[in-house]
């Protein structure tokens, strides 16, 4: 009855306003493509919120990770229950994401219409009220890194509970073999290629941390919009249409690669997701200082050409050992 007493205050503009907002977050939370495409074209509007780059950036990789499982290598070692599992984990956690997340930059791209703060409708959206005071803290002060580091935050809390800790993706996914052998040897770095055939990025050990996740997300930005490459990232993305394969980046780099995966609409169906309960993660746990106040740090180099294609040769041996073996 609450929820019911609630959208009955209000206004007709507000009542609006909540549906349009709902039918364009479901429209572009159709699949891993729409999510990329709608992240960047969010940022190409809003350069105020730089975590929408971000997103869109780290969505490539989700694709790029999703279309491996059935690209030339991992059937050749992962069974077909296994790797489905495997994307539903991806496609889960960031349909997750884009649900929570792309409702609040409507939101603030609303406000910025109207001259007038509409956070108090984030509510509305089950978004956490942590970030509705993150929003509020926003729109007076513009502490643009405050906002993407905020965002950072939620985004690993959001996920914590259904998907990391749920028992399903913690039997099937997390306590797997592959799962595990990518955490250890950092085969699921997330990449940042430019059209000059660069590859820049990082690696999380202990992914199922959300201190480890959120430290990744703040290493991420770091590389994103440092400002000797953040120019090369904007013009790769601009330039390069997202379609799931990783020949998306491969076909700039040095040596020669073969396309090894598939694109990711003619690979997957559109998963039809629901929420059961939602939760309010900031009113159970408490945001630790460190996550805003702990400086990033890069333990490796960020630059990854050679890195990388040593790393596509580790798994690639491996798998053909394991063939070899069984």
């Amino acid at each position: 009855m609450r929820r019911i007493h609630s959208y009955q205050t209000l206004t007709k503009r507000e009542f609006h306003l909540i549906h349009q907002i709902k039918e364009r977050t479901s429209t572009g939370n159709l699949d891993n493509i729409s999510r990329t495409e709608a992240y960047f074209s969010y940022y190409k509007q809003h350069h105020e919120i730089p975590w929408a780059f971000l997103a869109s950036m780290v969505s490539r990789n989700a694709g790029w990770n999703m279309c491996d499982l059935e690209g030339a290598w991992f059937p050749r070692v992962i069974d077909p229950e296994l790797r489905k599992s495997l994307f539903l984990t991806y496609e889960r956690a960031n349909w997750l994401i884009f649900q929570d997340a792309f409702p609040q930059l409507l939101l603030y791209h609303y406000s910025t219409k109207i001259n007038e703060p509409m956070f108090h409708l984030l509510k509305f959206f089950h978004v956490s009220s942590f970030m509705e005071k993150e929003w509020n803290r926003f729109w007076h002060h513009k502490n643009i890194e405050r906002l993407m580091i905020a965002l950072i935050i939620n985004e690993q809390n959001v996920i914590q509970k259904p998907v990391i800790k749920h028992p399903i993706y913690r039997k099937r996914v997390f306590h797997s073999f592959l799962f595990y052998v990518q955490d250890w040897f950092h085969f699921s770095t997330v990449l940042f290629p430019t059209c000059e055939g660069e590859l820049y990025g990082a690696s999380v050990y202990g992914f199922q941390s959300i201190d480890n996740r959120i430290n990744l997300g703040k290493r991420l930005a770091s590389i994103l919009f440092h400002p000797n490459l953040y120019a090369s990232f904007y013009d790769f993305s601009k330039r390069t249409v997202h379609t799931g394969s990783r020949n998306d980046y491969e076909r700039y780099l040095h040596t020669r690669h073969q396309r090894t995966t598939p694109f990711l609409r003619t690979t997957y169906p559109v998963i039809d997701h629901h929420i059961r309960e939602f939760e309010d993660w900031s009113k159970k746990r408490k945001v630790a200082k460190k996550w805003f106040a702990e400086p990033v740090k890069h333990k490796h180099p960020i630059h990854i050409n050679d890195w990388f294609e040593k790393k596509q040769k580790q798994l690639h041996s491996s798998i053909l050992l394991k063939e070899i073996l069984t």
